[in-house]
């Protein structure tokens, strides 16, 4: 019987919890066209950080590339600094993980 409640319980403070987690944790998938101004490459050649200065603020954007499409790219010079770059990013947690990392001219 303890056992029963108990569980009713914990089902409805998990159900409540869910309801009313903050939005915040969500995260946000930006848009942005730039041009790179520095390419840093991991010493491992897993992971490239590009800063971008977006097209319409001129502000600077650190990016974080990991797909190996991309990454290839990188290392084969397909894309250098001073391209332009049309980029899809989640920014959660204050990083910027690319999602989609592209030249606008195609690449």
């Amino acid at each position: 019987m303890n056992s029963t409640l108990t569980r009713m319980i914990l089902a409805t403070a998990l159900t409540f919890a869910a309801i009313t987690a903050p939005p915040a944790a969500l995260a946000d998938e930006v848009k942005m066209v730039g041009t790179i101004t520095e390419i840093q490459m991991a010493a491992d050649g897993k992971s490239v950080i590009a800063i971008l200065e977006h097209g319409k603020t001129g502000e600077s954007v650190v990016i974080t590339i990991t797909d190996d499409l991309t990454l290839d790219k990188f290392k084969d010079e397909r894309i250098v600094e001073g391209d332009e770059i049309r980029t899809k990013y989640d920014n959660a947690g204050g990083t910027n993980k690319s999602l989609t990392f592209k030249k606008t001219a195609g690449c």
